[in-house]
């Protein structure tokens, strides 16, 4: 009777919705389960991904509205001139294939598969245009209205982890200013078999280097950036540039420094139910709505859950009926930058293997908000698009990037591994993922009597077979491309005897691989690898609860290497000799309540910047922003310290904590509003009223952590970068699944899933991520039942769903 009391309580609670959706070839139902999450039941694949695609529109209206206009090069028609260049830069960098061809490559029905995802976008941008005041409030703030997807939009690659042209061109100007020997000092590329490794002969003008070669790449890069100026004609773009290249250096030194990852499995003989499992948490900017999306997609020949972008079919780390898997950033290098000498008689041709060879050039419209539409004229090198024109010394300069080859939409050849029954197949599917380079692992249901983990490197990776690719080289036909680097040559491993694999962005490339050029040279400190098999191998068996601490854990195994250099000093100071003191007795853990872990951040923070002003020269600091950690912790312990770094820095770090938070020190928790702690500004906060700003901007919460723990909350006092998703996952019942999405599923502020995920994942915490049919509407919260159009009657109104 109770049982029975409560299922109806449930059905009274979760009405089923019904409406008209045309472009159905047949009903759907979508049941969106307590925490946000849409799982779509459909008869067929068309179905599938349209009504994926419907969810997504409905969740993530304005947030998919902007990726369309930097897809497609419309930018400046909604702010004006000062996003002219990043339009062009667009325009430049767009995919130009054959489309059937490349939707091919993604799956065999990639063609009507992102078709259907496009059309169930369009479909509710149809259906929530016909009542435009219930649009996001994004909409009404800048006055304007979502527009129609093509499958064009789906496969950009503007926002995608593309390559290094930019470090490219930094370390040509470093080499020309401090040279190669200094530049090996003072980055850390490796594996390298000699001292002389990597080659960074530079075979081009140094000097000539110093110019804003790649400012037409780095607006279209640039993420999109809002402020209460953009309305009406808006800045000009000279008006506006006075702070780009600051902003531009910011953000792709941070984008460097923290987009990583972790992941790890396990096999069955490490686990506590004896089956396999896995754990991935991808660390991407901090943001409201979040990158990620989860979503469950069920229809015969597909059933799967787990998360991808919105802006994409299918689900790029997760699960279906026979495995799971999820990815971290590997490190390939597929773009180059290449300078020409150009015919002083015409500018549109360059000199290639002896002779002058003409440019293709293309000229387009760009529509401008309050002004005349702008004219960009594009050109191109059999190498790629022209980036700069030198016409004081006839030279031009290219990129050659890789990813405007066939396949290179980042995650969308998920769509092979939503299907994949075994390592074999996910394997198959690896092949054609293409961008970005990642660590792709798998956690396979026992088959046969086997509990398969397997890991495999996939990436688009060119064969350099006369330089390394870290410096630009001259376009004249004496560095080229020897071709790809087939993705199943890239390192791989199954059932490792370990038991286990743990990528987190570091090297695992051998130095001796036979390729060494086609894959990268800097990679993530280790110490997040290390720490997670520290803990793995610390006890035979593992939970999804260890999984989760893990997922969580502060522990900074750079304080474990600093700390005790302290130990046999001392300082005058007592405050200083107090803090001293609390750090020898620490446990190295970053916690939000920790006091002796706010003083080792801010000690750490002094070092590293001692460490930078003692090695990097002043004419070098605008193009190497930043030591790698691991140069730091090596030089400080294995190498002569100045008399009085040590104390110094520590004196220097307790004189910005009692400036920051006070004269008491018991009162310097790490994690508080002053100092690590979350707060997510909405992208259009500054036009807000502030009642909207109430609703629209989250936090502070505290935070624990920072960019080289597991838990990875970056180093700033404000956590911009991490994990907003994670999932952990054991094979043996799918039902047990765990994950979290911050701050919520709906990018609409007023929706009750805009932040709803946000406290839980401020302490670390999950929801269950259930596969089951009868768990799922055991946490429903709604059903909604999508229609063909033309069907029976409809018995339950239709309502906008968030």
């Amino acid at each position: 009777m109770i049982r029975l009391l409560l299922l109806t309580c449930l059905l009274v609670t979760t009405p089923l919705l019904a409406q008209r959706t045309p472009g159905l070839k047949q009903p759907v139902e979508i049941i969106r389960d307590r925490w946000g999450i849409a799982h779509i039941y459909a008869r067929n694949e068309h179905d599938l991904f349209f009504a994926q695609g419907y969810s997504a529109a409905s969740d993530r209206l304005f947030q998919l509205e902007i990726w369309r206009r930097q897809a497609t090069g419309t930018v400046a028609e909604l702010l004006g001139p000062k996003e002219v260049k990043r339009d062009m830069g667009t325009r430049l960098f767009r995919f130009r294939g054959n489309l059937d061809q490349e939707l091919k490559h993604y799956h065999p029905h990639g063609p009507q598969i992102v078709q259907a995802f496009v059309d169930g976008i369009n479909a509710y941008i149809r259906e929530i245009l016909k009542t435009p005041e219930k649009l996001p409030i994004e909409f009404r703030l800048l006055n304007t209205k979502p527009g129609y997807w093509t499958p064009e939009v789906v496969i950009s690659r503007h926002q995608g982890l593309l390559g290094n042209v930019r470090d490219e061109l930094n370390y040509g100007r470093l080499v020309h200013l401090i040279g190669a020997d200094k530049l090996r000092q003072l980055q850390w590329f490796h594996p390298a078999r000699k001292a002389t490794e990597p080659d960074l002969t530079l075979h081009v003008s140094g000097a000539d280097l110093m110019q804003p070669i790649l400012e037409i790449y780095e607006a279209f890069r640039l993420p999109l950036k809002f402020s209460a100026t953009d309305e009406g004609p808006g800045a000009t773009e000279e008006e506006a540039g006075l702070n780009r290249q600051q902003q531009i250096a910011d953000w792709f030194d941070t984008e460097k420094q923290y987009v990583g990852s972790n992941n790890w499995i396990i096999s069955g003989k490490r686990s506590a139910s004896g089956f396999p499992m896995l754990a991935n948490d991808p660390h991407r900017a901090q943001s409201v709505p979040s990158l990620r999306y989860w979503v469950h997609l069920s229809a015969p020949g597909w059933n799967v859950v787990g998360a991808g972008e919105p802006t994409l079919p299918g689900v790029s780390i997760g699960h279906n009926d026979y495995g799971a898997w999820g990815l971290t950033i590997f490190e390939t290098d597929n773009e180059d930058l290449y300078v020409y000498e150009t015919n002083p008689a015409n500018p549109n041709q360059y000199r290639y293997q002896g002779r002058w060879k003409d440019m293709r050039v293309l000229t387009e419209t760009i529509p401008v908000k309050g002004r005349k539409p702008a004219t960009a004229t594009l050109k191109y090198t059999h190498h790629g698009p022209v980036v700069f024109e030198d016409a004081k010394n006839y030279k031009a300069y290219a990129v050659r990037a890789g990813w405007l080859d066939r396949g290179c939409a980042p995650y969308l050849a998920s769509l092979r591994m939503n299907q994949a029954r075994n390592w074999t197949e996910f394997r198959q599917a690896c092949a054609y993922s293409r961008l970005p380079g990642e660590n792709m692992i798998w956690a396979g249901r026992p088959s046969a009597g086997k509990n398969t983990i397997g890991w495999q490197a996939t990436g688009l990776s060119p064969i350099r077979k006369n330089w390394t690719g870290l410096v630009p080289v001259p376009g004249d036909g004496r560095f080229e491309w020897s071709g790809y680097l087939p993705i199943q040559q890239l390192p791989h491993k199954i059932d490792p005897p370990e038991g286990f694999v743990v990528t987190a962005n570091n090297n695992l490339t051998p130095a001796d691989f036979p390729h060494r050029n086609a894959v990268g040279w800097v990679w993530a400190n280790p110490v997040r690898a290390d720490r997670i098999k520290e803990v793995i191998q610390s006890k035979p068996r593992h939970s999804i609860d260890d999984f989760k601490a893990l997922q969580a854990d502060y522990l900074s195994m750079s304080a474990r290497s600093l700390v005790p250099l302290l130990k046999n000093l001392k300082a005058n100071d007592p405050v200083v000799e107090q803090s001293r003191q609390r750090l020898l007795n620490w446990d190295y853990q970053l916690r939000p309540e920790s006091v002796p872990a706010a003083i080792y951040v801010a000690w750490e923070t002094e070092l590293r910047q001692a460490v930078y002003s003692a090695t990097v020269p002043e004419v070098a600091r605008p193009y190497l922003r930043s030591v790698p950690m691991k140069r730091v912790v090596d030089w400080l312990t294995h190498n002569e310290v100045p008399p009085g770094l040590l104390t110094k820095a520590l004196e220097k770090a307790v004189a910005t904590l009692t400036q920051r938070l006070g004269p008491d020190p018991s009162l310097w928790l790490y994690g508080q509003p002053n100092n690590k702690h979350i707060t997510l500004t909405h992208t259009l906060s500054s036009r807000a009223t502030p009642e909207q700003r109430a609703k629209m901007n989250l936090g502070p919460l505290p935070r624990g952590g920072y960019g080289e723990t597991v838990n990875n909350t970056g180093n700033g006092l404000n956590q911009e970068h991490g994990a907003s998703f994670r999932i952990i996952v054991d094979t043996q019942d799918w039902d047990k699944t765990v994950g979290i999405n911050s701050p919520g599923q709906s990018g609409d502020p007023a929706s009750p899933h805009y932040a709803d995920l946000f406290p839980l994942w401020a302490q670390n915490g999950y929801f269950p991520v259930y596969f089951s049919k009868k768990k799922v509407q055991s946490v429903a919260e709604s059903t909604i039942s999508l229609q063909p159009s033309g069907t029976g009657q409809i018995n339950s109104p239709a309502g906008r769903r968030k």
